[in-house]
């Protein structure tokens, strides 16, 4: 589904694939001005990833990723404001003057891809951050602006040549910028499709189970019935106690806090994470099933780093639900929580699991959440099914 690392992008190409990750419920003109205001926003936000460079110097190692991730969030915008005015990219492309700088790109464009539109791959060792890349994307935010205060004032319908040409401008300053700072475009609009994708595929494909092949006294249970229930001692306490096949599970869990905010019915989100992502160190620990024949495996992703990981994750994410009401009306979660929890898993198997399937786990650990600790409830059973990657609530009887 993803371009491959070494693969050219096509103008068209890129374009095509923006189409088909769009979740803007209003089509072509209508959401135009929506897509306006998020290139201008991501334009900003190279700014301030530059500010942060320049600031701090090297002590700011995260600027590529961070300037190559934004750049390409800028080309998803625009080639989808492009094609909300029918304009392909390549069109677009073929109007830019041929001379950028000192870099004559004209008669290079054979296949219409990023990179016969840039100087020399071997000269895009970038980003580079300077006065001169400063002043070209201050420049780009600007043409971004007069875009929006010439849709506003009604150019388009009024005079669509004029409305193209603004939009022929923009993509020779967004051309000359990446060349100033040394960025590839392709690069940009690679890593840009296999992150759009990643959050909204067009069709979902379930990775491979990570107990595939192991020995079945190694596995999580593709079946896990956790009965919840909630007790008070004589002092007036208040704890859960977790049950499968009426075996106490753990320990006595309680909120750990004042005031008291149901936390100690959080195992449903570790239920969640197996279901729907095959992945808990939690769960291993507490069912005994570590993968102990693999002394690789044993350490680095069934011990205690991986366990205070997944912990971290479910409280952080916690915190974050109960501020936005348990996620009850949350259709979406913010990219930048999704890409926080990538950044908190790298090096663990599970940074494999593209981000609709966190997403998922995520809103599917609420929604039992949410019906566990209901007045009517407070408590009740939770069902994960590993197998089909399902999740299900039984009230208490």
């Amino acid at each position: 589904m993803f371009p491959d690392q070494d693969k050219l992008i096509g103008l068209d190409e890129f374009q095509e694939w923006t189409t088909r990750t769009d979740r803007n419920q209003r089509s072509g003109v209508e959401g135009l001005g929506f897509v306006l205001l998020g290139l201008f926003g991501e334009v900003g936000s190279l700014l301030s990833e530059l500010k942060k460079k320049q600031r701090d110097q090297d002590s700011y190692i995260a600027y590529h990723d961070s300037v190559i991730e934004e750049l390409g969030d800028v080309l998803w915008y625009f080639a989808n404001a492009a094609h909300r005015v029918g304009l392909p990219l390549s069109t677009i492309a073929a109007r830019v003057p041929a001379k950028l700088g000192d870099w004559d790109y004209r008669g290079k464009a054979t296949r219409h891809g990023f990179v016969d539109l840039q100087m020399p791959q071997a000269e895009l060792t970038g980003p580079v951050a300077s006065d001169l890349v400063e002043r070209r994307l201050l420049t780009l935010a600007g043409k971004v602006g007069l875009l929006l205060d010439h849709y506003a004032a009604g150019t388009l319908n009024t005079n669509g040549d004029a409305f193209t040409a603004d939009i022929v401008e923009l993509f020779r300053v967004l051309l000359a910028s990446a060349d100033d700072a040394a960025v590839s475009l392709n690069e940009a609009a690679r890593l840009n499709v296999e992150k759009t994708f990643g959050r909204w595929p067009t069709e979902r494909t379930w990775p491979p189970s990570y107990d595939a092949g192991a020995d079945p006294d190694e596995q999580l249970p593709s079946r896990i019935e956790m009965r919840f229930v909630e007790k008070t001692t004589k002092d007036g306490r208040t704890y859960v106690l977790q049950q499968c096949k009426g075996i106490n599970i753990g320990d006595r869990l309680t909120d750990n806090r004042i005031p008291g905010d149901n936390y100690r019915f959080h195992d449903v989100f570790h239920l969640a994470y197996a279901a729907i992502l095959g992945w808990s160190p939690v769960l291993r620990a507490l069912f005994k099933v570590k993968r102990k024949s693999d002394a690789v495996l044993d350490e680095n992703q069934d011990g205690a780093r991986a366990i205070l990981i997944e912990e971290g994750i479910a409280t952080w994410i916690f915190n974050h639900g109960v501020r936005n009401h348990d996620f009850r009306a949350v259709k979406s979660l913010d990219y930048s929580l999704l890409k926080a929890v990538r950044e908190l898993v790298k090096g663990f198997e599970v940074e494999d699991r593209p981000l609709w399937q966190w997403e998922l786990a995520i809103f599917e650990g609420f929604r039992m959440f949410r019906e566990i600790t209901k007045p009517e409830h407070r408590g009740g059973t939770v069902v994960a099914d590993l197998v089909n990657h399902t999740i299900e609530f039984h009230p208490p009887l």
